[in-house]
């Protein structure tokens, strides 16, 4: 799970007995549309994915069943077998956009933008005030590598992943799935605009910010950046909505 394996660690927690099944699905969706694990990638080993889900093997082979009919995953036998993701985000459409909005409702749209400058800005202030070992500067670095070098095709995905990691390197495994939440909210308005090479090439620049303030230690310059770079993501989907 290549620039996604740090995210797998918030979105494949275990689910609650009651609803093991639906919440399984819900859990390997998201890593799916999130794009912790990327189109043309497998699952982990279902030993060791039942086990992080806190499952029984047999929940978890319902649940991929169930993915494989809705075209989600592709179950293939054998020695290099496996549930591999044949998932890709679709091609933005006139309209999408505007029926990803309605979908949430009166008010969605503000409060998901809300939910994730109040959690994403929080992490990144926390893990400015935090002592990073080596190995978690290392991870940040390859993360801003990874989104700063994407092909177009594969930039949400690895933009997803920077982010991310962010929450994932302060420890808290709750802070981690908010984050991983809020991206989740806000990823099918994502899906519905152009990546636009402009915009890509202004966020690397808040994207090195963010990263400078944190690995320096400053904890409220790592809070505005993030909020800058927020700011600039709501704007342009406020601006394909107007």
């Amino acid at each position: 799970m290549d620039g996604g394996a740090t995210g797998a660690v918030s979105l494949l927690r275990p689910v609650r007995a009651g609803n093991a099944f639906e919440e399984t699905v819900e859990r390997l969706l998201q890593a799916i549309k999130l794009g912790v694990v990327a189109h043309g990638e497998k699952l982990p080993p279902e030993r060791e994915l039942a086990a992080q889900l806190g499952i029984s093997r047999v929940t978890l082979r319902e649940a991929i069943r169930a993915l494989q009919e809705a075209g989600f995953l592709d179950v293939r036998r054998g020695r290099y077998g496996g549930a591999f993701v044949v998932y890709r985000p679709p091609s933005p459409r006139k309209g999408d956009l505007r029926r990803a909005v309605n979908e949430m409702g009166a008010g969605g749209l503000d409060d998901a933008l809300t939910f994730r400058m109040a959690v994403e800005c929080g992490a990144a202030q926390i893990l400015a005030g935090t002592e990073l070992t080596e190995v978690q500067r290392e991870t940040l670095a390859s993360r801003l590598a990874g989104v700063n070098d994407a092909a177009p095709a594969d930039y949400r995905r690895l933009d997803t992943a920077f982010h991310l990691a962010i929450a994932e390197l302060t420890g808290s495994p709750l802070l981690a799935a908010a984050c991983a939440d809020a991206r989740l909210r806000v990823t099918d308005l994502l899906n519905a605009i152009p990546v636009l090479q402009p915009n890509i090439e202004h966020a690397a620049t808040q994207h090195a910010a963010i990263v400078a303030a944190i690995l320096e230690g400053d904890p409220e310059g790592a809070r505005r950046a993030v909020a800058e770079h927020l700011e600039g993501t709501a704007a342009l989907l406020r601006g394909f909505l107007s």
